[in-house]
């Protein structure tokens, strides 16, 4: 269901938390599919529980994801969910950022957009 690649410089969580967000995005996961528990997914992954339990809990702090005692921990339905203007203008940042190394980097702005729009086709439709 989900990989971790442990060659990553990446935290295994944040990877976890992108992996889980992407397939949300893509469709794969959709409102209501049920995660596995935090010790099945470790159990799966070969991973302590406590990095899954961290995932977990930064995705429900960002509202991907719910937890209901005793029933489980399911994908939240991204249509009741307020747009996180704290997020968006750190994301804006950070993609400031990422154009300034681009730049720095000879990227031309025609590759950037290549890029962009490539991206769309791996990940679905950016609206």
């Amino acid at each position: 269901m989900f990989t971790i690649d442990k060659n990553s410089s990446k935290p295994y969580y944040e990877q976890l938390v992108l992996g889980i967000k992407q397939q949300v995005v893509t469709g794969v996961l959709q409102s209501g599919d049920r995660l596995p528990s935090v010790r099945e997914l470790a159990k799966e992954l070969l991973m302590n529980p406590n990095t899954i339990s961290k995932a977990y809990k930064v995705l429900e702090t960002e509202n991907v994801i719910v937890t209901v005692k005793g029933k489980g921990t399911f994908v939240k339905n991204s249509q009741d969910m307020p747009r996180d203007e704290v997020r968006i203008k750190q994301l804006k940042q950070n993609f400031q950022e990422l154009i300034i190394e681009a730049m720095q980097l000879q990227v031309t702005k025609k590759e950037l957009i290549y890029w962009l729009e490539e991206s769309q086709l791996e990940g679905g439709p950016l609206k």
